[in-house]
C-alpha cells in the first residue's frame, strides 16, 4: 500500500473512531442517504427518512470509498465490522460485514447496538476463525471483552474500504456519515463521508 494512502487510511481510523464514541453524544448524528445536489461546499443530502440535510466536510476531512468484496475477501486475521441481528442461540445473522484495511485495524472495536435496524448490533473485531455451515458461513469474530459468531448468507452484503475522491461526491452518490455533527445554522459537519463506489449503497 502506498504510504500516502497508509497515512490516510491511518487518519480515517482515528477518526472513525473517535467519532463512533462520540456519535452517542447529543450534537451528532448518523447519515444515511443520497447526494440530491452539492451548493458550493455543502452537499443537500435527502436522508433515508425523506428529511433533507445540508452537509458539508471539516477543512482536513476524508472522503472514502465503500467497495464491494466478497465472502473469499474474509479470512482468519483480518480486522472487520458486522452489522447483524440477534439470533436465538446467541449468533449474529449478518446484514452487512466490512473488511477494513489493516491501516484501520481497531476501528471501533466491540460489540454494541446499532440503528441500521431495529434491534440490530454493530461487531468489530478480529475474524479468528471461518467455517462454512448450513445457513451460511460462520465467523468467529473476537473482540477484547469476548467473541460473538456471524452467520454470513447469501443475502449479506460485503464490502470494503479504499481512499476516496471528493468529486465522486455528486448527485446519486449514496452516502454514510458515522458521526455529524450539528452547527448552529442547522447544518451538519462532518470530518469523514463514506460513499458507495459505482452506485453502491453503503450498508453499514
Amino acid at each position: 500500500m502506498p504510504a500516502a494512502i497508509g497515512r490516510a487510511l491511518c487518519l480515517a481510523a482515528f477518526m472513525f473512531t473517535t467519532l463512533g464514541s462520540a456519535v452517542r453524544a447529543q450534537d451528532t448524528v448518523r447519515v444515511r442517504g443520497t447526494i440530491d445536489r452539492v451548493e458550493g461546499p455543502v452537499y443537500v443530502v435527502k436522508s433515508r427518512d425523506g428529511a433533507e440535510l445540508k452537509v458539508s466536510l471539516a477543512d482536513n476531512g476524508l472522503v472514502v470509498a465503500i467497495v464491494k468484496a466478497s465472502l473469499a475477501d474474509i479470512k482468519p486475521g483480518l480486522f472487520v465490522g458486522s452489522t447483524g441481528m440477534p439470533q436465538p442461540d446467541g449468533s449474529q445473522k449478518a446484514i452487512e460485514v466490512h473488511i477494513f484495511p489493516e491501516a484501520m485495524r481497531g476501528t471501533g472495536e466491540g460489540h454494541y447496538a446499532w440503528d441500521l435496524q431495529a434491534d440490530s448490533t454493530m461487531t468489530n473485531a478480529n475474524v479468528e476463525e471461518t467455517i462454512a455451515g448450513v445457513d451460511g458461513q460462520t465467523l468467529t469474530l473476537k473482540y477484547k471483552t469476548g467473541e460473538k459468531k456471524i452467520v454470513v448468507t447469501p443475502q449479506t452484503a460485503i464490502v470494503t474500504y479504499n481512499p476516496g475522491d471528493r468529486n465522486d461526491l455528486k448527485p446519486g452518490t449514496k452516502i454514510f456519515i458515522g458521526a455529524a455533527k450539528k452547527q448552529a445554522d442547522g447544518t451538519l459537519q462532518a470530518a469523514r463521508i463514506n460513499y458507495g463506489k459505482d452506485g453502491l449503497t453503503p450498508p453499514m
